[in-house]
């Protein structure tokens, strides 16, 4: 019976140990071909080809910049945030796109 018990609590720890550990690891990174095929729900307002402004600014070496349209260093973060919460006329695509959607457009765009 003890036996049984000290098996059963070695388990549960190992399970427990491979959850914690699968928990710290980072999301995958997106697939930029499948981003470059839904940026086109993007391209009435952005330019990917260069880096002019159409409605909004273009995409071209958007992660080579300094900054951001809205005076924020060009980070991953931050262009996620502009793509989740939009702002300055661009609507907020988080309920839009999915997370895996999002992950392959960020990945596009750090190939422009």
């Amino acid at each position: 019976m003890i036996t049984r018990i000290l098996a059963t609590a070695a388990i549960a720890a190992l399970s427990i140990s491979a959850l914690l550990a699968q928990a710290g690891k980072k999301s995958p990174a997106g697939n930029p071909a499948k981003g470059k095929a839904g940026v086109d729900q993007c391209s009435m307002c952005h330019d990917a080809a260069s880096n002019a402004h159409k409605l909004g600014p273009g995409l071209k070496g958007l992660f080579k910049r300094a900054k951001l349209d809205n005076g924020k260093p060009a980070t991953e973060t931050n262009v996620r945030a502009v793509i989740d919460a939009g702002g300055n006329g661009m609507p907020p695509f988080k309920s839009i796109l999915k997370p895996v959607e999002r992950e392959d457009l960020i990945a596009y765009l750090k190939t422009l």
